[in-house]
């Protein structure tokens, strides 16, 4: 019984443990942003971005020069470009995809949510459309060739599984004409 009890606290140990790490990777993240001085929904997105844990500088000079230093493709491209932690984030990223790519750290160039998807963080309004968040994976990768790191789909429905009635349920009656 012992056993268990140490074996059971020294895991919550190390959940804990672990959980802080992460968090404070995001904590200790600067993130660097590439934007026009005139762009709100840029300004949106900064603000998303400080809500979540991310201290963040913005950089007024717009963002065409770092997207093409960072290697993302002109078929990726947005209205801001920012930079964390070694990975280039391209537009109206979620902070929760960018918390996943910071405690997965994979080999990527980094996201991409091209164009300006209505419904995104600091995009947000009376309507919202779907919208794919791309891993970019090698250097001026183009659309077609990403990989889909997370899907938002507001109209999509939760599927639930199907049960047959019970038996009280089905209609019995039987109607016979003569």
């Amino acid at each position: 019984m012992k056993i268990r009890i140490s074996s059971l606290l020294v895991g919550s140990i190390m959940t804990v443990s672990l959980l802080s790490v992460a968090s404070q990777a995001v904590a200790t993240a600067t993130v660097d942003v590439y934007k026009s001085p005139t762009c709100g929904c840029c300004a949106k997105w900064v603000d998303h971005m400080r809500d979540n844990g991310f201290t963040v500088k913005t950089h007024d000079v717009g963002n065409k020069e770092i997207r093409k230093k960072s290697g993302i493709s002109n078929t990726l491209g947005s209205c801001h470009t920012a930079l964390v932690n070694g990975y280039a984030i391209e537009g109206h990223v979620p902070a929760a995809d960018i918390i996943r790519l910071l405690k997965e750290k994979p080999k990527a160039v980094g996201l991409a949510v091209p164009d300006m998807p209505h419904g995104t963080p600091g995009m947000e309004g009376a309507r919202s459309d779907p919208y794919n968040v791309l891993l970019i994976k090698e250097r001026d990768e183009e659309r077609k060739d990403t990989t889909i790191y997370n899907s938002y789909d507001p109209y999509a429905k939760k599927a639930e599984p199907s049960q047959p009635a019970p038996e009280s349920e089905k209609n019995t009656s039987v109607m016979r004409l003569k």
